[in-house]
């Protein structure tokens, strides 16, 4: 089943979903700052796990105390899908100090 690119509207109906995630170009985006690099690399493996699980990945930097994500569909020629909403709503539900525990 393809996967179809959603349209302006939608895209920005989910952000209003979704604070702290933005649209950067045609990728959703999102950094998070922790307390300790510990903290942010211990993050990182969690989104590998749930990137693995969607079988979705996105574009995950590590930082000192940062973690950043740049995500967009490239079976859907490089758009925004529902499936780069997925994975921001699982990571931002894992998150330290975000989303819903």
């Amino acid at each position: 089943m393809a996967v179809e690119p959603l349209s302006q509207k939608e895209i920005e109906d989910r952000l209003a979903e979704l604070p702290g995630w933005s649209l950067d170009g045609d990728r959703l985006t999102r950094s998070y700052r922790l307390g300790s690099h510990f903290a942010a690399t211990a993050l990182v493996v969690h989104i590998a796990r749930i990137q693995d699980e969607l079988d979705h990945h996105s574009d995950l930097t590590l930082g000192y105390h940062t973690v950043s994500l740049a995500v967009q569909t490239h079976s859907a020629g490089g758009a925004v899908t529902e499936k780069d909403f997925e994975l921001a709503r699982r990571v931002e539900d894992i998150a330290p100090g975000h989303g819903t525990h």
